[in-house]
């Protein structure tokens, strides 16, 4: 088992980015958010990744933040732990590869927020979301003041952020924070196998999917119709689009 707080494992099309503190559940730390910085730039930056994971060894994905250093450094905690996890969120936001969310056992604050940002979300069947934030007398980070709303709508955001009550992952697949849920067993295997499907995608059509389903939360018809007919023509001009054509016209006779 590797001490590093977060390993990185690269395999063909993508690359898997693990949380590796599973003795005190993931808790994010500066050295964490450091070491996730500098990992999802040399991953955004390497053309040969379509697909970024994101997971947690041991049996939690993450259980928020480290409450040691909370305690023992707090005046840290903005420009420490939370600006450098911001500017990899942004990264992965911005980038044309698809972020992998795999989840499993308590994923609370922090991680949740994190969990949020990703594009897509598979979660063991024992998974337990919880906002968190309002049990140490925080506001929320990392984004999950954002994506939660544009999830469940503002009324049962407030109420999951307010209330503090704990998803399961059923439950959570039910409300759209999670796409699909599995057996904890099956959690490692399943990832994978999505992994190696959305990697084969045509790069340049799931790119402009991503890009195209984000700005539609910022702009209205007439401009997102004029996004579309543009990415469209891009897809016409690659040489998968006229393969892709092609087969389909051989699978009609």
């Amino acid at each position: 088992m590797s001490d590093l707080p977060l390993t990185v494992e690269q395999s063909g099309k993508f690359v898997q980015l693990q949380f590796n503190r599973p003795t005190s559940l993931n808790a994010i730390d500066s050295a964490m958010a450091g070491a996730f910085l500098q990992a999802v730039t040399e991953a955004v930056a390497d053309e040969r990744i379509r697909v970024i994971i994101l997971s947690g060894a041991g049996r939690s994905f993450m259980a928020g933040g480290d409450i040691a250093q909370f305690s023992r450094d707090p005046e840290s905690i903005p420009e420490g732990l939370i600006e450098p996890m911001n500017q990899a969120i942004q990264l992965l936001n911005a980038s044309d590869k698809i972020v992998l969310g795999s989840v499993q056992g308590p994923v609370a604050g922090a991680g949740m927020s994190l969990a949020l940002a990703c594009d897509l979300l598979i979660a063991a069947d024992n998974t337990r979301f919880s906002f968190a934030y309002t049990a140490l007398a925080a506001s929320g980070d990392l984004g999950i003041t954002w994506t939660l709303p544009r999830l469940l709508g503002l009324r049962n955001a407030l109420a999951v952020a307010l209330l503090g009550d704990s998803i399961k992952a059923d439950e959570a697949q039910r409300l759209g924070l999670v796409n699909r849920v599995v057996e904890a067993e099956q959690l490692a295997e399943q990832t994978l196998n999505l992994a190696n499907q959305l990697a084969e995608l045509p790069a340049l059509a799931s790119a402009s999917i991503k890009r195209l389903m984000q700005a539609a939360l910022q702009q209205d018809l007439c401009s997102q119709l004029a996004a579309e007919k543009q990415a469209f023509s891009q897809c016409i001009e690659q040489p998968e689009f006229h393969a892709a054509v092609a087969r389909f016209l051989v699978k009609r006779r």
